[in-house]
């Protein structure tokens, strides 16, 4: 079986790097696991593909997503309650995965990462013979 630490953090906000400035929000995530893989899905409101940058490193899986405040031209805020700011994430990642084919794609605000199985992890029938 595959395996992914999530560590859980209080609250939806971590706190920032020390090279980034702002605040740096922990998308919530969803895990489902099927037979071919894990699929880890983010919440990532605001972020647009080229700004999204996941790492695999040395087991680890960093997301990472810049937003900036999109503002239509001779306009201004009345009210601003939607709070912006980067996105940051870091799972651990067993070794029943196959780095090398991890893909990610995003779309309205969702990140989905697909982790595939090795294949010596995923689940197979053994059939039994008659002695």
């Amino acid at each position: 079986m595959a395996t992914m630490t999530v560590e859980r953090r209080p609250g939806n906000v971590t706190t920032p790097e020390r090279i980034q400035a702002g605040r740096a929000f922990s998308p919530s995530v969803d895990i489902l696991e099927s037979q071919e893989e894990l699929l880890l899905m983010a919440d990532v409101p605001g972020a647009q593909p080229e700004n999204v940058d996941i790492n695999f490193e040395q087991g680890e899986l960093t997301i990472s997503a810049r937003v900036t405040r999109r503002q239509p031209e001779n306009t201004r805020f009345l009210a601003c309650e939607y709070g912006i700011g980067d996105f940051f994430r870091v799972f651990r990642i067993g070794e029943g995965i196959e780095s090398n084919r991890i893909r990610a794609e995003i779309s309205n605000g969702v990140l989905k990462v697909h982790l595939p199985k090795a294949e010596n992890t995923k689940p197979r029938k053994i059939e039994v013979k008659a002695g």
